[in-house]
C-alpha cells in the first residue's frame, strides 16, 4: 500500500546511521583536528622559547641611539598631540611616525621605566615569529609542494620559526629599544604576505586583501625597507599562487595597485626629512656610492657567516668604508655567485629562487649603493633576511635526514637560544656593552665616545675623559667626543676648561642641527657660571633658533634671566620649558621660585 501524503510529510526519526553522518559533517576529520592542535601547540612553544631567550633583556638600559630617540626625545612625552608625529631630527624615529607613536605609548604607560619598552619589543618579535610560522606553514601546504614538505608542513614551519626567534643575530633588533623599527617593519612585512596567502585560500578574499594593504601601509610608516614589500608579494604570487607574473596581474590588478599606492606616503615621509634622514642616509651624505657598495660586499658576506656562526656580535661596527676593490674581491666573487644562483633558480626552481630573492631584495634598500653614512654595517638589518636562511636550512635538513631532522634542529635551536641569553647579558649596563664593543672593534671612535658618555652617567669622570681622548686620537674631528670631554670637565668643576672644549666642538665642521644646539646650551651654562651672563643668554637664544623645542635650553635661559633681574622673561621661558616637558622637576622648581620672587617684588 502506498503511503498517504500526511505520512510522507511526517518527520522521520533519525536513525543511528544519520546521526553518524551528521557528526561527520559537524566535526572535522581526526587528521585536520590533529593539525589544528599541532599548530596551536607549535605557536605556544615559539612564544615560550622567545620569552626564555629574552627574559634577561627586560632590564637592559637605554643604549646607543636610545638616548637621542627616547631619553632626549620631547615628542614622545604626550601621546595625544600632533607633536608625536614630529620627532627631533637627530632621533632615529624621524620619518618613522608609527615607531615614534609606539614610544609615546610606552612613555604614557610607564614613563622612562625601561622594562615596558622591552616588553613591547619582545611582544612584536613574538608576533613576527608567529606570522613567519603561519606564512611558512601555509606556503608548504600550497598545491604543488612536494609531499615530503607538505606532509610535514606544521613541523617544518615550527622549526624554521623557532630558529628565527631565538637566533642571536636578532638580539640587536629586539634588545636595543630603538631598533623596534626593524622588528615592527618585519612584523608588518610578514603580515602583508600572510594576509595575501589567506586571501588566495579564503572565500573572504576582499577582507584579507584589505588587511594585507593595511599591514603594508603600517610597515611604510615604520621603516623604509618596507618599500620592497609589494614586489615580494607579486613575486610570491607568481611563484606559489598564479604561476606567472601575467596571470598574477590579470587576477589581482586592483590589489597590486592598492599595494603600490602605499609607496606614496612613504615617499612623502622621505621627502619630509629632506631625503637624507638628517644626513644619515642617501646620496647627499658625503659618502661615495661606490665605496658604500664595496663595503656592502664585505657586510653581506659577514651577515651570512653570522647566520651560521653568530660570533662575534657587535652593536656598533662604526662607519668605516672600503675604498680598494681588491680588499673585498673574494667577497664580491661570492656575492656575484649567490646572486647569479638566485636568478637562475627563479627561472628553473622558482620556490628556491624566491627564498634567495627574499634575502637580497629585503637587504637591497640598506645594503646596496644608497649610502647609510652613520652605520655602514649593522646586524639589525638582518632581522628579516635571516628568515630565508633558516627556512633553507630546515628544508634542506628535511631532504637529508627526513623525520629525524627535527632532533638536529631542536638541538641547534637550544644552542642558539643559550647564545642569545648570553648575548643579552652583554647589554646589562651601558658600560658593559661598550666595553664589549671595544674588545671586538678597538679602533671604533664612536664606541670610545659612547663609553665616555656611559662613564659620565656613572660619575667616573676621569675615566670618561680618557675614553674621549682615545676617540679623538682615532678621529680628531669627532665632535661628540669633544663635547663629552667638556661635559666631564664641567661635572668636575673645571668650567673654563669645559668651555674651551665646547668651543672646540662648535668649530668642527661636522656638527649640525640638534647636536649643535645642545653644545650651545652647555657652552651657555659654562659661560654663565664664569660670570658671562649676557654671553650665556646669547648662546641659549642661538640654540633655540636651531631647536625651539629644547626644554633644557629654555629652562637654563630662564635661570640666567633671573640672575639678570628679567623675571617676567624668565617666567615665560621656564613656563614654556614645562609645557614642552611637564616631567621636568627642575623647571617646575625654578618656576615656583620665580613666581615667589614676582609676588615679593609686586611685579
Amino acid at each position: 500500500m502506498e503511503p498517504t501524503r500526511e505520512q510522507d510529510e511526517r518527520p522521520v526519526e533519525d536513525s543511528p546511521r544519520r546521526d553518524e553522518e551528521r557528526a561527520e559533517v559537524r566535526c572535522p576529520p581526526p587528521r585536520v583536528r590533529f593539525e589544528r592542535y599541532a599548530a596551536l601547540g607549535a605557536g605556544a612553544v615559539i612564544v615560550l622559547a622567545a620569552i626564555a631567550a629574552y627574559h634577561n633583556s627586560l632590564s637592559v638600559p637605554f643604549v646607543f641611539d636610545d638616548r637621542w630617540s627616547i631619553v632626549d626625545n620631547p615628542s614622545i612625552r604626550d601621546l595625544w598631540t600632533t607633536e608625536v608625529l614630529s620627532p627631533p631630527r637627530l632621533s632615529a624615529t624621524i620619518g618613522r611616525p608609527l615607531v615614534n607613536v609606539s614610544l609615546a605609548a610606552n612613555f604614557a604607560l610607564g614613563g622612562m621605566r625601561v622594562w615596558g619598552y622591552h616588553v613591547f619589543n619582545l611582544a612584536v618579535h613574538v608576533c613576527a615569529g608567529l606570522a613567519l610560522f603561519g606564512l611558512v606553514r601555509r606556503t608548504l601546504l600550497r598545491p604543488g609542494t612536494p609531499a615530503r614538505f607538505s606532509n610535514a608542513a606544521t613541523r617544518l614551519a615550527f622549526l624554521a620559526a623557532l630558529l628565527w626567534v631565538v637566533h642571536p643575530l636578532q638580539t640587536e633588533s629586539v634588545t636595543c629599544v630603538i631598533q623596534r623599527a626593524e622588528s615592527m617593519v618585519g612584523l608588518f612585512y610578514l603580515l602583508t604576505l600572510y594576509c595575501f596567502v589567506r586571501s588566495a585560500e579564503s572565500p573572504r578574499r576582499g577582507l584579507w586583501q584589505t588587511l594585507a594593504v593595511l599591514a603594508c601601509l603600517l610597515g611604510m610608516a615604520s621603516k623604509e625597507l618596507m618599500v620592497s614589500a609589494p614586489l615580494i608579494v607579486l613575486l610570491y604570487d607568481r611563484t606559489f599562487v598564479a604561476g606567472s607574473f601575467r596571470e598574477a596581474w590579470a587576477r589581482r590588478r586592483r590589489f597590486y595597485l592598492c599595494l603600490a599606492a602605499t609607496w606614496i606616503p612613504l615617499a612623502c615621509l622621505v621627502v619630509g626629512m629632506g631625503g637624507t634622514r638628517n644626513r644619515a642616509a642617501g646620496f647627499g651624505t658625503g659618502v661615495a656610492w661606490w665605496q658604500y657598495a664595496l663595503t656592502q660586499c664585505k657586510a653581506i658576506v659577514l651577515y651570512l657567516r653570522l647566520c651560521f656562526w653568530p660570533h662575534p656580535l657587535i652593536v656598533d661596527y662604526g662607519n668605516d668604508l672600503v675604498k680598494n676593490p681588491a680588499v673585498v674581491a673574494p667577497d664580491m666573487a661570492a656575492l656575484v655567485a649567490l646572486i647569479a644562483a638566485t636568478l637562475v633558480a627563479l627561472v628553473r626552481r622558482p620556490a628556491w629562487g624566491f627564498v634567495g630573492a627574499w634575502f637580497f631584495v629585503i637587504l637591497a634598500p640598506s645594503s646596496s649603493v644608497v649610502p647609510l653614512a652613520t652605520q655602514t654595517i649593522a646586524e639589525h638589518r638582518m632581522y628579516l633576511p635571516v628568515a630565508s636562511v633558516v627556512v633553507s636550512v630546515v628544508l634542506y635538513a628535511q631532504v637529508l635526514l627526513g623525520r629525524r631532522s627535527w632532533i638536529v634542529v631542536l638541538i641547534v635551536a637550544t644552542i642558539l637560544g643559550a647564545l642569545t641569553i648570553r648575548r643579552n647579558d652583554d647589554y646589562r649596563t651601558e658600560i658593559a656593552i661598550w666595553c664589549d664593543t671595544l674588545a671586538k672593534r678597538p679602533d671604533n671612535a664612536r664606541a670610545h665616545s659612547n663609553l665616555g658618555g656611559a662613564l659620565i652617567r656613572a660619575h667616573c669622570f676621569q675615566e670618561a675623559i680618557e675614553a674621549f681622548r682615545e676617540a679623538l686620537r682615532l678621529d680628531p674631528e669627532y665632535y661628540p667626543a669633544r663635547h663629552g670631554w667638556g661635559v666631564a670637565l664641567q661635572r668636575m668643576g673645571r668650567t673654563p676648561a669645559a668651555a674651551e672644549q665646547f668651543e672646540a666642538a662648535l668649530r668642527l665642521r661636522r656638527v649640525t642641527g640638534q647636536a649643535h644646539a645642545q653644545i650651545l646650551v652647555d657652552l651657555g651654562i659654562a659661560l654663565a657660571e664664569m660670570g658671562g651672563l649676557e654671553e650665556g643668554v646669547r648662546r641659549f637664544e642661538e640654540s633655540l633658533r636651531i631647536d625651539p623645542k629644547s626644554d633644557s635650553a629654555r629652562n637654563n635661559l630662564g635661570v640666567v634671566l633671573v640672575r639678570l633681574g628679567r623675571l617676567r622673561e624668565a617666567e615665560a621661558q621656564i613656563a614654556e620649558a614645562l609645557r614642552l616637558n611637564p616631567d621636568n622637576p627642575e623647571a617646575q622648581a625654578n618656576l615656583d621660585r620665580i613666581r615667589r620672587l614676582l609676588a615679593e617684588t609686586g611685579e
